[in-house]
């Protein structure tokens, strides 16, 4: 390769390293999967020249970002880069593959380091993961799960993957269980960038050949939004129900969502969202269950009251082949009953023996 033509995103595996040159905001928003951070310009010197370039133009812009970035690409050779080989070869990238990353990869080829540049830079990686995603998913050979709230799905997924079976987990890669109350306690969503940055990224190492599983799921994780195609491809998937018994399901929930007892407030302000749809008296029943932590309570109603009756025509609504599911009664969803659910899903599909 060239030292001096920009490379393609698609020969990125030829690197060692690959360095976002962004800054940090930038960098924790999304980025290619395994690179690391070394800004040239930090979040507020970003801010600072991106002010004197409007209000004093872009030679004065330049001249003071210039020193910026000598002062961060020096500190990165003492501190992140000072172990790296002779022989070691960079990839390094920005925004749009501008004086960023030109700046840094021109210091470290001065090192004598084979350092290259992204062209179009992260902008060109996004391309990639939206034509990747667009791609991929009409040849998906999806099985979709599905179940009640409470059926322990994501659990199943989990026990699939420890069975050495494709999965697709979006709410893991939302941070989000999908619900209601489904926000994960201190952990934000990640950016939609960064949510399909990572879908797309299981998506280039399934096997076309084999299944791949994933949780039913409405539109939206949170504040979330599925890719469209995934959405359509997801609809017209055949259905495995994991129909857990009410009992099950419930004692599930006490453990999967304890944590909601220890913000009896927070929860109490999220079941307020409810009026409309169950009443001023219900919700207020059910807020003071949240304060006075009566989960067992609080759930069993919620479960009979507000998620089961919508549960059927929901599923139908959304999976054009609901009617035609398969189904793994599930009396105990305990991790040996999980197992055993995942060995029944297996199973359908000839590549497993079900549970004794």
């Amino acid at each position: 390769m060239s030292h001096r033509q920009p490379v393609r995103f698609g020969d990125h595996h030829a690197f060692d390293t690959i360095i976002d040159a962004r800054s940090p905001a930038e960098f924790a928003l999304d980025r290619i999967p395994g690179a690391i951070n070394c800004p040239v310009l930090d979040d507020e010197e970003r801010r600072i020249v991106g002010t004197v370039y409007v209000q004093t133009g872009a030679f004065e812009a330049r001249r003071i970002g210039g020193a910026m970035v000598a002062a961060n690409i020096a500190r990165h050779l003492r501190d992140t880069l000072a172990d790296r080989p002779e022989k070691w070869k960079p990839l390094v990238y920005c925004w749009r593959g501008g004086m960023r990353s030109g700046s840094m990869v021109t210091w470290l080829r001065l090192m004598g380091w084979d350092a290259q540049q992204l062209a179009g830079g992260y902008k060109s990686f996004r391309r990639h993961v939206i034509t990747q995603i667009d791609a991929l998913t009409p040849q998906l050979d999806l099985r979709v799960i599905c179940g009640a709230t409470g059926s322990a799905k994501t659990r199943v997924l989990h026990a699939l993957a420890a069975r050495g079976e494709q999965v697709l987990d979006l709410e893991d890669f939302a941070s989000h269980k999908g619900s209601l109350l489904g926000s994960l306690p201190g952990v934000a969503q990640p950016s939609q960038k960064h949510f399909e940055t990572r879908i797309a990224t299981v998506l280039e190492a399934v096997d076309l050949q084999r299944p791949l599983y994933v949780e039913g799921e409405s539109a939206r994780i949170g504040r979330l939004s599925l890719p469209l195609s995934l959405v359509a491809r997801m609809r017209a998937a055949p259905c495995i129900e994991v129909a857990a018994t009410p009992e099950a399901r419930l004692d599930y929930l006490l453990r999967d969502y304890a944590y909601l007892g220890d913000d009896r407030a927070g929860l109490a302000d999220k079941l307020g969202m409810l009026k409309e749809l169950q009443g001023k008296e219900t919700v207020a029943r059910w807020q003071q269950w949240a304060h006075e932590a009566q989960l067992p309570k609080l759930f069993a109603e919620l479960m009979a009251l507000h998620y089961d009756p919508h549960y059927g025509k929901s599923q139908e609504r959304h999976f054009e082949a609901w009617e035609r599911r398969r189904s793994v009664a599930a009396q105990d969803l305990s991790d040996q009953g999980i197992a055993a659910v995942a060995e029944a899903v297996r199973a359908m599909d000839g590549r497993g023996k079900p549970s004794a």
